[in-house]
């Protein structure tokens, strides 16, 4: 089959919604090798033919911000700078310069001009949390005596519960994804392990084939911070991933590439790569392709781990979460799925007093 042309592959824009844009997808990895641009991944609309899209980071003005920029360049993500300097950016705007002389006052009325604009309660906390960072940056180095930006108050987030696919759905997800053509192998790995390691999506494309012990069956995975930790595999999963090594990848391994998952190119499974698998596995399977995404993925395997009665400290190890608080949400969405199945099943509750 013919390769098109590069200048005609189309570039991948993501968001940080589950939006329903529908993107073509001719053999499943025409956007893996696209960057990414937000936390959770999803791709938007394609590009015209023959444009790829960019991002372009927005600059600061102030030299103290820049500074700060390239201190938190060794710990951070670029769509974490690139975030940082748009909301100082945005700050520097309205203050009209001379953010780093900036008092309580002037952020206060910063704060009231952002939600007198109608701005989301996320974005202003966003933006003052840039802010504290900032200035607790020059106190640490002894430009600032203060933190004007501590005293402000972030409004109220609403907590959301992560939602979760039912194990039926689940399954009808992984059982989509098959076929002995090498990316139908790699994908059905891919669905395997991250619905059974609960693997987030960068984990599992960055995961080197060094990094699978089949043998042992578990999975040495880094995590944010550049944290190890070791989950265990089930034997779908190991052997799906088995099936693949065998059988799929090394028709895919045109690069010698040590990451587990790669493309059609022999380049390695981005995360927008990803997510056009999941959505087109997704579609093949029933379900709403705008619903499902690796995230989710990573969701469910929580849920079902505690739905199971499986203890919070072991699932907290298997995520990889710093804060116990975190996995505690999924105690929540047990709960709830447990009450809508005592109401919809028991003779007692569905009856009226």
């Amino acid at each position: 089959m013919r390769r098109a042309p590069v200048e005609q592959l189309r570039g991948v824009r993501t968001s940080g919604e589950h939006s329903g844009a529908g993107e073509r997808e001719e053999d499943g990895d025409r956007n893996d090798e696209t960057p990414t641009q937000t936390a959770h991944d999803v791709p938007r609309k394609e590009a015209p033919p023959g444009r790829r899209i960019r991002f372009r980071p927005v600059t600061a003005i102030d030299p103290d911000v820049e500074r700060f920029l390239l201190t938190l360049a060794a710990s951070r993500s670029p769509r974490t700078l690139d975030a940082y300097r748009r909301d100082l950016a945005a700050l520097d705007r309205f203050l009209e310069g001379g953010v780093p002389r900036a008092r309580l006052e002037d952020l206060e009325r910063w704060v009231a001009a952002m939600r007198a604009d109608g701005l989301a309660q996320s974005t202003v906390a966003r933006r003052v949390s840039a802010a504290r960072s900032f200035f607790r940056h020059l106190v640490l180095i002894g430009t600032r005596d203060d933190n004007p930006a501590a005293a402000l108050e972030l409004p109220r987030r609403p907590s959301r519960l992560p939602r979760a696919l039912s194990p039926a759905e689940a399954e009808r997800l992984i059982d989509a994804a098959t076929g002995s053509m090498p990316r139908a192998l790699r994908d059905r790995a891919l669905v395997e392990l991250l619905y059974g390691a609960g693997l987030r999506v960068s984990e599992a494309t960055g995961l080197e084939r060094t990094g699978v012990d089949l043998g042992a069956r578990i999975v040495r995975v880094v995590g944010k911070g550049g944290k190890e930790r070791i989950v265990p595999l089930g034997r779908p999963a190991a052997e799906a991933i088995r099936r693949y090594l065998a059988l799929g990848r090394p028709h895919l391994d045109r690069r010698y590439r040590p990451e587990l998952f790669l493309n059609a190119r022999g380049g390695p499974l981005t995360r927008a790569g990803a997510f056009l698998v999941l959505r087109r596995l997704a579609d093949r399977a029933g379900l709403d392709p705008t619903r499902v995404h690796p995230h989710l993925l990573r969701h469910s395997f929580a849920t079902h781990l505690l739905e199971g009665g499986a203890d919070l400290r072991s699932v907290q190890e298997m995520l990889g979460h710093a804060d116990l608080g975190t996995t505690e949400r999924y105690t929540h969405v047990s709960d709830r799925r447990r009450r809508e199945v005592y109401f919809r099943a028991h003779p007692h509750a569905q009856r009226k007093p």
